[in-house]
């Protein structure tokens, strides 16, 4: 569908993760206890690190980024933009060999959205733009922030079906746990450009290379969704946008929290599984099939997972995924 429009686009997931020492695997300072985004966290664990982008990169996968997040024991890996099904296929391959490098080394890796309750969750943002040929229609054109028409509409058919998409882009109980405000989970009805606050955040770039790496980055997203999911609803929601020729409100350059006007998305499962289902555009293109049992699915999660207090959920499900 997209093709037949003349568009292409291009998507990356960004992973995070915690990891512990296999003798300790419920303390996240166990493997490593240097702080946020310091150089002595990743000096603590360079063996480790520098066999795992040895490793991904002997895969083909090109690591763009990797560093010590904010949370206790945790990092964040980068990898490059691909088209959309490759883009699903490397978030499972690198999720794989984080795994297996991990176990090598010593260690467990934790992609569970909350760790432990009152802490920092791991995300699974995407990155992803929308191109025409070889342009990037993220960047050089009259909208906000240089977003041509289409880019605009693409972000705002998303934008504007945010609490339905984290049906399937935060798709566990426990993935509400993280979604926290004043945490850069972007958990408010809001964009804008390098709004960390914001669930649907425009990256520019540095300048002089915005052409090539302007995107909308999706942050209310985690690990426990399936990416072949998250790119279809994405590329779904996009494209009811570019067909309903969608604008973005106001861009929002504070936290949103901040504002008395500020609205909450989804805050349980729930409520994005109502969203989900209310949405016409997500469910026709997924199928009444796959979409019923989609939601039948985080329905059986909330009757086993929901009633539990957060600590003991946390527990049970920090090395499912």
């Amino acid at each position: 569908e997209l093709a037949a429009r003349g568009y292409r686009a291009r998507l990356a997931f960004e992973l995070e993760w915690v990891i512990t020492a296999a003798d300790a695997p419920d303390d996240p300072r166990s493997a490593t206890a240097g702080p946020a985004y310091g150089y002595a966290r990743l000096s603590a664990q360079a063996p480790y690190l520098r066999a795992l982008v040895a490793t991904l990169s002997a895969q083909g996968v090109a690591v763009e980024q990797i560093h010590p997040e904010y949370a206790a024991g945790q990092f964040e890996l980068s990898v490059a933009a691909d088209d959309p099904v490759r883009a699903a296929d490397i978030a499972v391959l690198t999720r794989e060999t984080i795994r297996t490098v991990s176990e090598r080394h010593g260690l467990r890796a934790s992609f569970t959205p909350k760790f432990e309750p009152g802490g920092v969750g791991n995300g699974g943002h995407v990155h992803l733009s929308i191109w025409d040929g070889d342009r990037n229609l993220c960047s050089g054109g009259d909208g906000p922030f240089g977003l041509t028409p289409a880019a605009e509409a693409f972000g705002a058919g998303i934008f504007s079906r945010l609490p339905a998409l984290l049906a399937i882009g935060a798709p566990s109980v426990v993935s509400y746990l993280r979604l926290e405000p004043h945490h850069w989970a972007g958990v408010f009805s809001a964009w804008g450009l390098e709004n960390r606050e914001a669930p649907l955040r425009l990256v520019q770039g540095p300048a002089g290379q915005r052409d090539r790496t302007a995107n909308f980055e999706v942050k209310c997203f985690d690990l426990t969704a399936n990416p072949y999911l998250v790119v279809a609803a994405l590329l779904f929601a996009g494209l009811a946008g570019v067909s309903a020729s969608a604008s973005l409100p106001a861009p929002v350059d504070v936290d949103p929290g901040t504002l008395p006007s500020a609205a909450r998305l989804p805050t349980s499962l729930a409520d994005a599984v109502a969203a989900f289902e209310a949405d016409p555009e997500l469910t026709a293109a997924f199928g009444p099939e796959l979409a019923t049992t989609l939601m039948d699915v985080r329905r059986g999660e909330i009757a086993r997972l929901g009633s539990l207090p957060p600590d003991e959920l946390c527990a049970v499900v920090r090395y499912l995924h």
